[in-house]
């Protein structure tokens, strides 16, 4: 009692989290204030951008809203192991010697192949590159891979032979203001990165003149002044009649040509012989329209060019790459202010993700796990004979395939749901029923941890610290702010008890994941990303820090290929493109192009979105977009459920009329399992060169779900 008689009331100090954001990959900065009822207990949330270099303080909807998944209560908070078709609370201590008596057994029987790994782009540096380590160290098997596959790997590979190196952004998101051109193609940055969008604003403001390829009208076409509504897969031939026109109009930059490039007369002869006509059918864009475009892009001063899973997610999607960096390097827009090259990652570390070694053919620092002197480097950080290190495996799709096969028969998979974001997942899901024992990390029940053994929970981004590499190669440090929940612990920390079941503990004693950074640090050291220059004090003085950076003493290099490329004779590799065409084609049976994507409200295979309140409130499901002409010729409602087919499956969504989209297209979202799953649909078609499937391109039909359903 206080002296007046009165009751007194407790106060509860509100609670400060400092993160960033954990979806795409411009990893904006943020406070989240949790704030409690000292009567009620009542806990409301407060979300207050906080200024950073990439975003400059702005949050999208996603971000602010991203703490209502890591704390609304669904998520997994013990280990569960499933007995009799249902799942049953275990002791970590049951998980660790269930994985370590059923991996034995295993690799007893069918030898250390037979165990695969499958990561996230989403994972923190540190947490990939332990991946990585734990596969081959701990496992001693070739089969890595991760969804970013699905993401980055065509840009990736065209960005290693036409420069020498993979980085998202060859400039700093600054310089795009300075362009006075810029081509987006496949790339709705207004829904995915929407925190970039004041980037182009300004540029906008500064007269650039925007062309943007896309098949649909998206928020980005909205600030395009040249929409080239181009056919599904036929980005490749696209770009050869925009570098045609340019070789004819002399808009070339013939001395950047010789003095840093290698290739342009092949080039030359392969473009003088193709036919403008011919590309303008093939793609849908008129010649007009091929013209305008290169002449913007060839006449302007500066111009920079991006592209993303538009573009990328094709069976040709490397050499589609390849024919908008043959652009950049006809008219010598790199390397220099407001000019150069973006490959708009995707994931929240898709960059970092791809660089520390949980791809197949990959060790820290973006080496090549089959070069003698990188398995040298990394092994006697490790501690290991080179020759105990495994070989290249295969990318996530083709794993997919081994597990159909039974060739892998145990899988660990952390922090990605390969059920829902695999092309052909009527198969894939078929393939993870054969398994003998599936393992899935992961904070909240996926489609795919439904099917595991065993689901051991981990941590969220508001509790797991670590560095995460955006879309400009920035290296930045999401420093943790709360407690993981239950029993949940970091991904790192179950690599290491698992580990330590395996009888290698002597590799994996981290304390924190600073240590396993730093042991990062000395992996990559002398590598295409060489982080050994970064620490923790320098990400927490210096608010980030690009990479490569060598040295302590060392800014890193936010703008790359100012005088010369990474290739040992530092020049840049042209090459001429095919004009391929998809590798399946519409016909009587399947007449429409099916494309997919994002929208703005959800990320990924929506496993962390749709736990949103807020956000599924406002996409609650899936849909097919379609031009209102193709809906009445196959007897659709707008509004209506409608049977979505391919050769490999069905769908059921409902349907959304646009004027907007192609009328020999549709568009369905990525981000719902299920019956809505579109990747039941989709077409696992590899490019041969990186191995992406063709998510982009595939032939369907589409009908009224209900057979009393039709327009008057």
């Amino acid at each position: 009692m206080n002296g007046s008689g009165a009751a007194s009331i407790e106060t509860i100090e509100p609670v400060v989290m400092d993160t960033q954001c954990p979806f795409c990959s411009v990893q904006c900065k943020m406070q989240v204030i949790e704030e409690q009822d000292a009567i009620t207990r009542h806990k409301s949330y407060t979300v207050v951008p906080k200024p950073n270099a990439a975003s400059e303080g702005r949050l999208c909807i996603k971000g602010m809203n991203a703490y209502q998944h890591a704390l609304n209560g669904d998520r997994i908070m013990q280990p569960l192991a499933k007995q009799g078709g249902s799942f049953v609370p275990v002791s970590w201590d049951e998980a660790f010697d269930l994985i370590a008596s059923r991996l034995g057994e295993l690799r007893g029987a069918y030898g250390n192949d037979t165990i695969g790994v499958y990561g996230g782009g989403s994972l923190t540096n540190e947490s990939a590159y332990l991946l990585g380590k734990f596969a081959r160290v701990a496992l001693q098997t070739r089969y890595i891979d991760y969804n970013g596959r699905f993401c980055m790997s065509a840009a990736a590979a065209g960005g290693n032979k036409a420069f020498g190196v993979d980085r998202g952004l060859t400039n700093p998101l600054s310089d795009i203001p300075l362009a006075k051109c810029i081509i987006l193609a496949g790339t709705n940055i207004a829904e995915c990165q929407p925190t970039l969008m004041p980037y182009f604003t300004k540029a906008k403001e500064n007269g650039a003149y925007f062309i943007v390829i896309d098949p649909r009208d998206t928020g980005t076409t909205a600030m395009a002044d040249l929409h080239l509504r181009v056919k599904p897969g036929m980005d490749a031939a696209l770009a050869n009649g925009i570098q045609k026109v340019i070789l004819e109009e002399g808009l070339i930059d013939a001395s950047f040509l010789d003095a840093r490039t290698n290739g342009f007369a092949e080039l030359k002869a392969h473009l003088e012989q193709l036919d403008l006509n011919e590309i303008a059918e093939l793609t849908g864009v008129s010649v007009d329209n091929i013209r305008k475009a290169a002449l913007a892009y060839g006449k302007a001063a500066t111009g920079m060019v991006f592209t993303a899973r538009g573009v990328e997610q094709q069976s040709d999607g490397y050499m589609a790459v390849r024919g908008f960096l043959n652009l950049v390097l006809m008219t010598g827009k790199i390397g220099k202010p407001g000019s150069g090259y973006g490959a708009v990652t995707g994931q929240g570390n898709g960059q970092g993700g791809r660089e520390h070694g949980q791809k197949a053919d990959q060790l820290p620092g973006y080496r090549m796990i089959d070069n003698p002197e990188a398995r040298a480097h990394v092994a006697g950080v490790w501690g290991v004979d080179p020759e105990d290190l495994p070989g290249k495996g295969v990318s996530a799709y083709e794993m997919m395939e081994k597990v159909h096969e039974q060739a892998i028969r145990g899988l660990i998979i952390v922090g990605s749901n390969p059920l829902v974001s695999n092309p052909n997942a009527n198969f894939v899901e078929e393939g993870l029923g054969k398994l003998d024992f599936l393992v899935v990390a992961d904070m909240l029940m996926s489609e795919t941890a439904r099917l595991a053994d065993l689901v051991l929970p981990v941590s969220a981004y508001l509790e797991n610290e670590g560095t995460m590499t955006n879309l400009e190669g920035r290296v930045l440090l999401r420093e943790a702010s709360r407690p993981a929940p239950g029993e949940a612990r970091h991904d790192w920390q179950i690599l290491c008890g698992i580990a330590e079941r395996l009888g290698k503990s002597e590799y994996f004693t981290f304390e924190s994941a600073e240590d396993i950074f730093n042991e990062l640090r000395l992996a990559s050291r002398g590598g295409i990303a060489d982080y050994f220059g970064i620490t923790y004090n320098r990400l927490r003085k210096e608010e980030g820090v690009y990479w490569p950076c060598p040295s302590l003493d060392e800014p890193g290099a936010g703008r790359l290929f100012e005088t010369s490329f990474a290739h040992a004779n530092g020049k840049a590799e042209l090459t001429p493109v095919q004009n391929h065409l998809p590798d399946e084609q519409t016909c009587d049976e399947y007449p429409l192009n099916m494309t997919t994507g994002r929208v703005l409200t959800h990320y990924l295979t929506g496993v962390q979105t749709r736990r949103s309140r807020s956000l599924a409130a406002r996409d609650i499901e899936s849909f097919v977009e379609i031009h209102p002409r193709a809906a009445r010729r196959y007897g659709l409602e707008d509004g209506a459920l409608v049977k979505l087919e391919s050769k490999r499956g069905s769908i059921v969504v409902r349907s959304r009329f646009s004027i907007g989209i192609r009328e020999d297209t549709v568009f369905v979202p990525m981000h719902w399992g299920d019956i809505q799953n579109v990747n039941k649909l989709t077409n696992p078609a590899l490019d041969p060169t990186c191995r992406m499937p063709a998510f982009k391109a595939c032939a369907v039909r589409v009908s009224p779900l209900f057979a009393g359903q039709s327009v008057d």
